[in-house]
């Protein structure tokens, strides 16, 4: 039975793919950029493996271990194959969204954009001291849009393939294994430049939907 490499990154291609209905036309955003995605992926999520190990999480370092290493499969030849099964996957299970699945994503993008306000504004704090600080006030929201942003996915990609896959490891290490406080308390470049990706997705999408709105 043939294995298919399953990440968080690759779930978060989909953002990409929803303005793009056919797998060939799924490449239309720069590969760098995808390249990036993976690249700052395995980074991180080497980083969080180290960082849970560190304070005697073995079980959670491992998960993030084996996510680093399938990561890092994807950064090599195996990269186009990945593109193209997600694109694929996308293509034959999403591409024509019911009014339901619209309505939730457009909810997404609201919740989407309200995490990336927040990640933003977190690593733009200056100190340890005000980074605790920032955490008291704000993680419990954010905590709490992130898991009403997976509720959200989960009512759109609910077809067996590699983007639900992907959604349920990642929405699992957030709910259960603390991935966005990992995340947080690293504070790393890397987590930096996923926002920045972030946006440019939240951009390309925002337009493809407000186009699909006026048909």
């Amino acid at each position: 039975m043939r294995s298919t490499i399953v990440t968080p990154s690759i779930f978060l291609l989909f953002l990409l793919l929803l303005s793009n209905p056919l797998p060939s036309s799924s490449f239309s955003f720069p590969f760098s950029n995808y390249h990036t995605l993976f690249s700052l992926s395995h980074s991180l999520f080497s980083r969080i493996a180290n960082l849970r190990e560190s304070r005697g999480d073995y079980k959670g370092a491992d998960r993030a271990r084996s996510i680093a290493r399938k990561l890092e499969n994807c950064l090599g030849i195996g990269f186009r194959k990945v593109m193209w099964n997600v694109g694929w996957d996308y293509a034959r299970n999403y591409a024509w969204r019911d009014a339901t699945s619209s309505f939730e994503m457009f909810g997404a993008l609201s919740e989407l954009n309200e995490i990336l306000r927040g990640l933003s504004e977190f690593t733009s704090v200056g100190s340890d001291r005000e980074r605790v600080n920032w955490m008291k006030r704000n993680y419990d929201n954010l905590f709490r849009v992130s898991k009403s942003l997976f509720g959200r996915f989960r009512k759109v990609f609910r077809q067996p393939g590699p983007l639900k896959e992907a959604l349920e490891t990642l929405q699992k290490e957030i709910l259960e294994g603390d991935l966005l406080k990992d995340c947080l308390e690293l504070g790393s470049a890397d987590l930096k430049g996923l926002i920045t990706i972030f946006k440019d997705i939240s951009s390309k999408y925002t337009s493809a939907f407000s186009s699909r709105a006026d048909l």
